[in-house]
């Protein structure tokens, strides 16, 4: 955006979501300094100017939301409203290099570009340039790519930045062989923090809401909603916390058959699982035999 005028003595604008000044007259250079001059700072222009940067940051952090929800449940996305959004510099952040896949075996690449009315430019992993003109288009989740390593390889060596973490995101494929009686996953366990506060407050710090005794987090798939519980205890009646099992069902604290759990549900669970039990205090970590 341009220089708007600040009484004057000064103009200002937004340099990386920063309100900056520079005179109103003389060398154009801005004013690089953390903060603005004292007698800028309560204008009414500068106040405008930062609400705008907030809503732009608010509005930047919702894209990326979205397009992540769309990437765990693997909704179809119609390509005319990519085509929509693409032209907003936020959405377009969250959009490009994501790996996108269209209605047809094979259709799958790295998003580059959009055109109207939605015919997408992608970029397979071995390096070709494609055009893709399709009706609906995913964005899958990694588990659900078999060349997962192949395309990690191919956006190291093109330098692709992703705004919404798909390729570096970590996944946990279901063993094909489950205990049919299996209800629960024991992995992550055991991990102490010093209270239950601790451990809800790492929880929703990573994105993950808690429900009682539970740090829930709830997957769309294939049009079923379950959602994965790690039981972390109760604040009433336990001194400290630990993380406990992993469960998937309708409701916190559910168990289903881990057999009846998806390769997305299963691997988000677990995801969730084991970053709870990396914040906390293992029995290894502590020294104990």
């Amino acid at each position: 955006m341009g220089w708007l005028a600040a009484g004057e003595d000064y103009e200002i604008a937004l340099v990386r979501g920063r309100v900056v000044a520079r005179p109103a007259s003389g060398p154009s250079a801005p004013v690089r300094s953390r903060t603005l001059p004292a007698e800028l700072r309560d204008r009414p222009e500068v106040i405008e100017l930062r609400r705008l940067a907030e809503w732009l940051d608010r509005h930047a952090a919702a894209c990326v939301a979205q397009v992540d929800t769309w990437m765990v449940s693997s909704l179809p996305v119609p390509a005319i409203l990519l085509a929509q959004v693409w032209p907003d510099e936020a959405w377009r952040a969250a959009l490009r290099d994501l790996v996108v896949a269209g209605e047809r075996p094979g259709e799958v690449g790295f998003l580059r570009d959009v055109h109207a009315p939605g015919t997408l430019r992608l970029e397979t992993a071995d390096g070709a340039s494609v055009h893709l003109s399709a009706r609906t288009v995913t964005v899958p989740h990694p588990v659900l790519l078999p060349d997962l390593e192949a395309l990690r390889a191919r956006a190291a060596e093109a330098g692709a930045v992703q705004g919404v973490e798909q390729l570096g995101r970590a996944v946990w494929r279901k063993p094909e062989v489950l205990d049919p009686g299996a209800r629960a996953v024991t992995e992550f366990t055991d991990a102490e923090y010093s209270s239950w506060f601790r451990l809800s407050a790492r929880a929703t710090a990573l994105g993950y809401k808690v429900t009682g005794q539970y740090a829930t987090d709830r997957i769309r798939e294939e049009g079923r909603t379950l959602t994965a519980s790690v039981a972390i205890g109760d604040p009433y009646t336990e001194e400290k916390a630990w993380t406990r099992e992993l469960t998937w069902g309708l409701r916190p604290g559910d168990a289903i058959p881990a057999a009846e759990v998806g390769p997305v549900a299963w691997s988000e669970g677990m995801r969730m699982a084991a970053a709870l039990h990396a914040g906390g205090r293992t029995a290894a970590a502590a020294g104990t035999p």
